[in-house]
């Protein structure tokens, strides 16, 4: 019988990251308690969020609707590592957030640890950021999906490349 495989990935939809952001901004502009604090969330490049504003509370409240607008629009919260807030340029304060993708090593072994321990027969092995798994039986493949879904690895997760 042909092998069956499918690979664990950790990606994040940048247009959606991109609505969600557009949305955070126009609802910090339109909301009373943002009038006249100079908050701006900027989206340099693919990989980082930058919120300035002119209180620590402020940027609380910017990382808060923009957590708000990223659930709504399926934008898994496992993706975004918080940075400190931290004193910026003059009277104001910054933070960053990172959008976390793909799948690091230290993870990788832990998703293949988990996957060993699993009452299957199934192959797991690491592609750079991804995982392969393979196996004789698609309902081998069916279990492993779900223990990895019900399992918290502390990224979000999507299955790929199912055959």
């Amino acid at each position: 019988m042909a092998q069956s495989s499918f690979d664990v990935v950790s990606e994040i939809d940048a247009q959606e990251v991109r609505n969600a952001l557009d949305q955070a901004r126009r609802e910090i502009t339109t909301r009373f308690d943002f009038k006249n604090t100079g908050t701006e969330i900027l989206h340099p490049d693919d990989a980082t969020i930058d919120i300035h504003a002119n209180s620590e509370g402020r940027v609380q409240a910017a990382v808060d609707v923009v957590k708000d607008k990223m659930v709504r629009r399926n934008v898994s919260l496992k993706a975004l590592k918080e940075g400190k807030i931290e004193p910026g340029a003059g009277s104001t304060y910054k933070t960053k957030i990172t959008l976390v993708q793909g799948i690091d090593e230290d993870k990788a072994r832990a998703l293949n640890k988990f996957i060993k321990t699993l009452p299957v027969r199934v192959q797991s092995q690491v592609q750079g950021d991804q995982l392969r798994v393979t196996g004789k039986s698609r309902d081998d493949l069916q279990v492993v999906i779900k223990a990895l879904k019900d399992e918290d690895f502390g990224i979000p997760l999507q299955f790929t490349n199912y055959r």
